[in-house]
Parts: structure tokens; C-alpha cells; sequence
């Protein structure tokens, strides 16, 4: 069954110092276009994960996120005593030297106030939160998560499989509906042949006049463009089911649908075959919007 390129995945792990949550999301493109949307990857890992997304989704416009939400523990922020101690041994020192040694005596609360803005003061020492030790978690986190997203586009695939077929069905019927037009379109165009030759009053040889007449309605037969567009159609459903990755390909066919389907409506020279040539080329465009996000 085919797969869209549209799909979402998600999932989280429970490392010691908080939980980590990795999610994909993807859209339609021609080549694996992988962004990663974190800082918090170690770069000795990007490489890899870059290797397992492009192995597992194949296609497609792909974002990739990490975000991390720390334990409440570990969340709140805490003052670097010896820090601050060391801002305050220079304060003070730098008030004996310029005589403000009583300039925070009337607040002390200011002088507080400052040391906890100094740098670094109210910031507890950053730690990696992917580690070696924990990236075991991490990895089958991230396996999940593109585990899910394909899940997601399997399903996107299913819909869009019933979409697609459903429309090259409709072409088909639709050009079979063509044949019951073509005796009247070949009388009409025949009639409008004589209509003419009657109105100029001329009497042409019958014979080389009927020989002119059958090789003017041949160029204007569209017996081989039905072929040709159903023979297309079937190609299209069999790549359709048999290939595990054919988005690409399902465009080349519907190109080729296409063109038939124009050659048909410029020979058409009928008002019914017109409007089921404005049918068929109004459901090949929906294909190829649809084709343009199959895997």
C-alpha cells in the first residue's frame, strides 16, 4: 500500500533528569529536504540521525524537533554561592578604594539585588542533557517517533489510494462514454463537408470527393488516443500496487495521460465529447495534486 509524505509522529522518554519529547513532522518534496530543529542533539549524533530519518522516510520535506522538560527539581534555578561571595569580596574592595565603604549601608537589599544580577549567579551549571550514558533512551525514542510517523503516512495512503483510483476509474468511464458520440460526429462532420460544397454550387468528382472525405475524418479519428489513455490509466493503477514508492513515476504516467486526453479534445469537433474531455482533464489534475504527495 502506498504511503503519503504528509504524517506526523511523536514520543517521549523519561530520562533522570526530566522527560524528553522527539517529534517529525513531514511534507510533500522531491528529496529527503531533513531539517533539524534543535540544539540539543550532540553533534557527534546529528550525522546518524540525519542517516535513520532519510532510511525510514525516504521523501519529503521533514522537520525534526527535541524538546526537554526538566524535572521540577532540576528546573528551578540556583545561586552560585561562591560566585556571588567572590562579586561580593570585589564589591567590597572596590568600595574601600574609591571611599563608598557605607554605600549600601542605608539598603543593604541593593547590594543583594545586584549580586544576583552579576553573571552566572543565579544559573546552576549547565549539563548536556543527552549524554552517552542516557542515549540509548534517547535513540529508541527518536525510533518511535519515526515509527509513528509512518504509521501516519499509512494511513494519509489509504486515503489517497481511494482518491486516485477512484479518478483514473472516472476517466475511463469517461472515454468510454466518448464512443457513443463518434457516428455523430463523423455524419455531422461529413454533413458540414457537403453543407459547404452546396453552398458554393460545386459539383466535385464523388469519387475523389469521398476519398478526400475518409482522409479527413481518419486525421481526425481519436480511436488510437482512447487506446493510448487506457492503456496509461492501467499502467497508472498497476504502479499504482505494485511498486512501494512510486509517487514519482505516477507523475511521468499522468503526463502521459494528459497528453492524450488533449490531443482528444483538439480532434474532438463535438460539443458532447468537448465536455467529457473538460471531465477527464478536471480529474487529472486532481491526480497529479494528489500524485505530487505519494511517497
Amino acid at each position: 500500500m502506498i504511503k503519503s509524505m504528509t504524517g506526523y509522529g511523536k514520543a517521549e522518554a523519561l530520562l533522570e533528569t526530566g522527560k524528553i519529547t522527539v517529534e517529525v513532522r513531514s511534507l510533500n518534496g522531491k528529496t529527503a529536504d531533513i531539517s533539524i530543529k534543535t540544539s540539543m542533539l550532540p553533534k557527534d549524533k546529528e550525522m546518524a540521525v540525519r542517516q535513520k530519518i532519510a532510511a525510514e522516510l525516504t521523501r519529503g520535506n521533514i522537520d525534526f524537533f527535541v524538546t526537554y522538560e526538566p524535572n521540577a527539581a532540576d528546573s528551578a534555578k540556583k545561586i552560585n554561592m561562591d560566585l556571588a561571595m567572590e562579586y561580593y569580596q570585589q564589591v567590597s574592595e572596590l568600595g574601600d578604594k574609591i571611599g563608598a565603604v557605607n554605600l549600601w549601608s542605608k539598603n543593604p537589599n541593593d547590594l543583594l539585588a545586584l549580586l544576583l544580577r552579576m553573571p552566572e549567579v543565579m544559573d546552576a551549571k549547565k549539563q548536556d542533557v543527552i549524554t552517552d550514558e542516557n542515549w540509548p533512551l534517547v535513540e529508541a525514542c527518536i525510533d518511535e517517533a519515526l515509527k509513528n510517523i509512518n504509521a501516519f503516512r499509512s494511513k494519509e495512503g489509504e486515503i489517497l489510494y481511494k482518491d486516485v483510483t477512484e479518478k483514473v476509474a472516472n476517466i475511463m468511464e469517461f472515454s468510454k462514454q466518448i464512443e457513443q458520440f463518434e457516428q455523430e460526429r463523423t455524419d455531422a462532420i461529413r454533413e458540414k463537408i457537403l453543407s459547404r460544397f452546396a453552398e458554393l454550387k460545386a459539383e466535385p468528382d464523388q469519387s475523389r470527393l469521398e476519398q478526400e472525405m475518409i482522409f479527413y475524418i481518419e486525421k481526425l479519428d481519436i480511436n488510437e488516443e482512447k487506446v493510448r489513455l487506457r492503456q496509461h490509466c492501467r499502467y497508472f493503477l498497476e504502479t499504482l500496487d505494485n511498486e512501494p514508492n512510486p509517487g514519482k513515476k505516477l507523475g511521468f504516467i499522468a503526463q502521459e495521460m494528459g497528453r492524450e486526453i488533449n490531443t482528444t479534445g483538439s480532434k474532438a469537433n463535438h460539443t458532447e465529447i468537448q465536455k467529457f474531455v473538460v471531465k477527464m482533464k478536471d480529474e487529472l489534475e486532481k491526480i497529479k495534486e494528489q500524485s505530487l504527495n505519494i511517497l
